[in-house]
């Protein structure tokens, strides 16, 4: 058996127990380059390890920890429930607010956007009488809308993933395909659903009277001079990273120290925000990615693709694959490992690189309202325990369409611009 074969068997072993017994696959990435790299290929363990990605690191520690600023004290709150005043006699449009409200969240950083509006949204559905579940899926139809920005987690580690593999990035392109994607979805469920009943609490709120009742969430009327500050920095931040190019991970470091300075409480509840977990799995999978290129796997399994002959029909089945292994396992995992399995073969200059990217970042994101995946378990959560098997089961049958259509739709997004070319 040669070591391109061990090196996949090892990559879907990291998968399968990922998934199965809930271990971050980025702690196995570690353990599977160092391994893999040391007694299969017979490098050091400084070499088995050089894949780790410093900057990427940084970046994701940075931004997370100015975010936890302004999840912490309350500033997001405030701007909430200042939005939510805006459909007062307009209850029916409440699930757009909620869904351009995850959209921004997550597009400045806010990685689990979903945790926060979540819980608000599906109250506010609760008590006007609004179908929750589809309230809940504009919310998670907004997170992945919202989540390629440039300079969200997901586009931050795309983008620099193929200026890093020799391709020129389009930043652009992958914000915008799949925000215009998820907001079609999110109409066409708003369209079907909004007039329909959904899942109502045992002992809940009657819905008649319920749909007469005021938007009675509690707002906060002011910003304190610490939550302003925050969102200045969080403003700065975009500014000098969107408009001068400056290093997102360093700035948004600098900015935090700045808050921690003026506030040592904040600071160090701000640093337990940190998403270490993306952090790991992150790095985990790119280091184990690393190895799959020194292996010669990455051209391996590239040749094997261009060996169908139609390189569209190896995108679209590329596609329907991250998409059903996303439904059950990390979607930035698999984003990570199908670019870098494609990276020879999108080097052939036969599919449009910028729309395969789009279209890949789709099909591995559209099925995220499974109750398998981070935003699917996160919408679950905050259901009312009463419903909450009749909420599973949809939540089930949706990811299950999204799976089936999902990757074929997405796969226009790669296919157009080759046409065209």
């Amino acid at each position: 058996m040669g070591l391109e074969t061990v090196s996949i068997i090892v990559l879907v072993a990291m998968f399968v127990i990922g998934t199965w017994r809930d271990v971050n696959m980025g702690l196995l990435g570690f353990v599977a380059a160092f391994a893999f790299g040391t007694l299969g290929l017979g490098l050091g363990v400084k070499d088995a390890l050089a894949g780790f990605p410093v900057d990427l690191f940084v970046t994701l520690v940075g931004l997370t920890y100015l975010f936890g600023f302004a999840q912490n004290n309350g500033a997001i709150d405030v701007l909430v429930h200042w939005c939510v005043r805006l459909v007062r006699g307009r209850v029916v449009l409440a699930p757009w607010i909620f869904f351009f409200l995850t959209a921004a969240l997550i597009a400045f950083g806010a990685l689990f956007a979903v945790a926060i509006i979540a819980p608000l949204a599906l109250t506010f559905a609760r008590r006007n009488g609004l179908n929750t579940f589809m309230t809940g899926l504009l919310v998670v139809h907004g997170a992945l809308a919202g989540a390629f920005s440039p300079i969200s987690v997901y586009g931050i580690f795309i983008n620099d993933f193929l200026i890093k593999s020799g391709f020129e990035s389009s930043p652009s392109t992958l914000f915008v395909a799949p925000f215009v994607f998820n907001l079609i979805f999110a109409a066409v469920v708003w369209l079907v659903m909004h007039k329909r009943p959904g899942p109502v609490p045992a002992g809940g709120e009657n819905s008649a009277l319920a749909s007469a009742t005021a938007a009675d969430i509690p707002t906060k009327e002011k910003l304190t001079g610490f939550q302003i500050l925050t969102l200045i920095g969080l403003a700065a931040m975009a500014v000098a990273v969107i408009g001068f190019g400056a290093n997102i991970g360093i700035v948004s470091i600098s900015v935090g120290i700045v808050l921690a300075m003026i506030d040592p409480k904040a600071g160090r509840a701000a640093l337990s925000k940190v998403s270490w977990s993306v952090v790991v799995l992150i790095t985990g999978v790119l280091s184990y990615i690393y190895i799959l290129e020194k292996a010669g796997t990455v051209g391996w399994v590239s040749n094997a693709v261009m060996s169908l002959g139609a390189p569209l029909i190896a995108a679209l089945l590329l596609f329907y694959i991250a998409g059903l292994v996303s439904a059950l396992a990390s979607s930035l995992g698999i984003i990570g490992v199908v670019i870098g399995l494609a990276v020879p073969f999108l080097a052939s200059g036969e599919v449009h690189v910028a729309g395969f990217v789009a279209a890949l970042a789709i099909s591995a994101t559209i099925v995220d309202i499974s109750p398998f995946s981070t935003n699917g378990a996160m919408l679950l959560a905050n259901v009312d325990a009463s419903v909450r098997d009749t909420y599973y089961r949809q939540m089930l049958g949706y990811a299950g369409l999204m799976c089936a259509i999902g990757p074929g739709l997405a796969w226009l997004v790669a296919a157009l611009p080759t046409w065209l070319s």
